[in-house]
């Protein structure tokens, strides 16, 4: 990216040309799509204001980087970190006893692929954004414009008035502790469409040995805002024929990916007639199979970012 000057500049569409990148940046960051467009749009917001004392030694995108990351420290130093619930203990028994809800504000929450840009699969899963959440921010943010954007130390250090001793100490702090994170490796080249045709058709149909077909055996399910996890696909299936049986008879929609992910709107029967919001699924492929299944039921939050009516139709 070229330098860029405040007089060559007449509108805010110069700044908006980057929203798409950065809304990625902020959401690695921050770990929900909602905080991560605030910061964004604070982010562009900000620098239309200070383009009278924008520098042009400096390229645009570099600056608005800056401009973001201070954004995003300075939610973080508020804020407690985002999790999934396979980060809060180990899995419990698919029994309703165990169903415990913790704070909205508490979870990581999922985000649509960009439709206009590529995304690199495996730095946007929700494994991989949940374990950045273990990092200090200034950790995280440099591990993000590293291995993710592939800057190099001097421009980060540069970006975060740094040392590139600083960073590269930082950097490697960062690397150890994903590393031992232990992130499952999953399916990140492009799905097969059949396996999720078949699968849509199994869970509208609660078809056990079909889906027994489709799901491996170690897999495992969340439900945030529940706390509890199921491991196994024997737990699994004992949920959604035990507690979970008014899951039978849903409607399942595909929809934009998520992280990176398949994703599918689920409405359950409505008993004054139709199908109402249950869940946002997003499913995890590893060797050909099912591996994790993540039922977000925030759906008056996260509907409406794939797009999803708040009800349907009988």
């Amino acid at each position: 990216m070229g330098s860029f000057s405040a007089s060559t500049t007449t509108d805010f569409g110069e700044l908006e040309q980057h929203r798409a990148e950065l809304t990625a940046y902020c959401y690695r960051m921050l770990g929900s799509p909602f905080e991560a467009e605030d910061a964004v749009q604070d982010t562009l917001v900000r620098a239309w204001k200070s383009l009278d004392r924008f520098e042009e030694r400096s390229a645009l995108r570099t600056w608005l980087y800056r401009i973001a990351t201070n954004v995003c420290l300075d939610i973080l130093k508020s804020s407690q970190r985002r999790a999934r619930p396979v980060d809060l203990g180990p899995a419990q028994e698919p029994i309703e006893e165990n169903l415990h809800t913790q704070p909205e504000a508490y979870w990581l929450e999922p985000i649509p692929d960009p439709a206009e840009t590529a995304v690199e699969h495996d730095t946007i899963r929700l494994a991989f954004v949940a374990a950045l959440q273990h990092l200090p921010p200034k950790q995280r943010a440099v591990l993000i414009l590293a291995e993710v954007l592939r800057w190099q130390a001097t421009e980060i250090a540069e970006l975060l008035d740094t040392s590139v001793a600083s960073v590269n100490s930082a950097l490697q702090r960062a690397r150890a502790t994903l590393s031992s994170a232990n992130l499952q490796q999953v399916d990140t080249a492009e799905v097969d469409r059949g396996l999720l045709e078949r699968y849509v058709k199994a869970f509208e149909a609660y078809d056990i040995k079909a889906l027994t077909d489709l799901i491996r055996e170690d897999a495992i399910q969340s439900m945030p805002p529940f706390d509890m996890w199921l491991e196994g696909r024997d737990d699994i299936f004992a949920w959604w024929y035990g507690p979970g049986i008014a899951c039978k008879g849903s409607r399942v929609i595909p929809v934009r990916n998520a992280n990176g992910a398949p994703a599918f709107g689920q409405y359950k029967i409505d008993p004054n007639g139709g199908y109402a919001p249950w869940a946002l699924q997003v499913l995890e492929i590893k060797e050909g199979k099912i591996a994790e299944l993540t039922f977000f039921l925030s759906t008056e939050r996260l509907f409406p970012l794939w797009g999803l009516p708040m009800h349907l139709d009988a």
